[in-house]
């Protein structure tokens, strides 16, 4: 299946909260989603999701409007922090049943999930806590096997070890199960060694939509005396910036030459790649 997104608006009131959202999700590859709150991330999973319309604009799944169309929705899992109040069955009452709503779901992958996160007793999901909530919303994300299968901040309350059981569990299925997997989170430095393709969100725009190698290799901080790092400045897109006493760091985003590396080894200037926690966050800055 295959995800495009044309023009897409969605306002709440009198509140723009999407604005011209252009994207195609095309391979069957772990896309991030990123950006800080409120800039739209949930409301565009929920489009996905068929749990909203677009005021304009279009989203089209497999060449289909996902909005009401059960065949999309089947194919579409969803998995978000939800509110299991009332919820009376256990987790494996629940997934005992679940192949019946979801076509790909693997019933026997998710009693064995099940068991690696300690949620195989009889205890009612809305008496969990927060965190094997959490987990469970992993396991059955997981175990849907959905083409399409979004995660938002689904590793709320999760502690360390299970949010990496999390992350090996991903990378495994997905290497024998092949779909679009988008994650979205705001756990960067954790889980960016996930991610084929990163998509940044800004006020309501896709600020950019790139490989994750190509767009870490974009960024570089340099640093040395004020007057150099000035000298190599100039003309880059400077997104970051610090200074103590003499010495200057700048973060800069866009492609760098050969050129542009020798000239910073000829100033006697340090220079250093740029993770993507902190790219998304110099770019994301207020003024950026």
């Amino acid at each position: 299946m295959n995800i495009q997104a044309t023009n897409l608006h969605f306002s709440f009131g009198n509140d723009e909260i999407l604005r011209d959202i252009n994207f195609e999700m095309t391979e069957p590859k772990i896309y991030g989603l990123l950006g800080r709150n409120g800039t739209g991330k949930t409301t565009l999973l929920s489009l996905l999701g068929s749990f909203r319309e677009p005021t304009s604009g279009k989203i089209l799944i497999d060449g289909e409007q996902p909005f009401e169309n059960a065949r999309i929705m089947q194919n579409v899992t969803f998995m978000y922090d939800k509110d299991y109040t009332g919820e009376t069955d256990s987790p494996s009452t629940i997934v005992k049943y679940m192949d019946r709503y979801r076509p790909n779901f693997d019933v026997e992958y998710a009693h064995s999930l099940l068991k690696k996160f300690k949620l195989e007793g009889k205890k009612a999901v809305s008496k969990l806590s927060k965190g094997k909530q959490s987990a469970f919303n992993v396991v059955i994300g997981l175990a849907s096997r959905s083409p399409i299968t979004i995660f938002d901040e689904v590793y709320l309350g999760m502690d360390a070890p299970a949010r990496d059981l999390f992350y090996k569990e991903l990378l495994q299925d997905q290497e024998l199960h092949p779909r679009i997997i988008i994650l979205s989170t705001h756990l960067v430095s954790e889980m960016e060694y996930l991610f084929d393709e990163v998509i940044i969100i800004k006020d309501g725009k896709i600020l950019l939509h790139e490989p994750n190698e190509r767009l870490v290799s974009y960024g570089a901080t340099v640093v040395g005396s004020k007057q150099k790092v000035n000298e190599f400045a100039l003309g880059k897109n400077v997104i970051h910036e610090e200074q103590l006493g003499d010495t200057r760091s700048i973060t800069v985003f866009g492609e760098l030459s050969a050129t542009d590396r020798a000239f910073a080894k000829e100033l006697g200037l340090d220079f250093a790649p740029v993770s993507l926690h902190n790219l998304f966050i110099h770019l994301t800055e207020e003024g950026n």
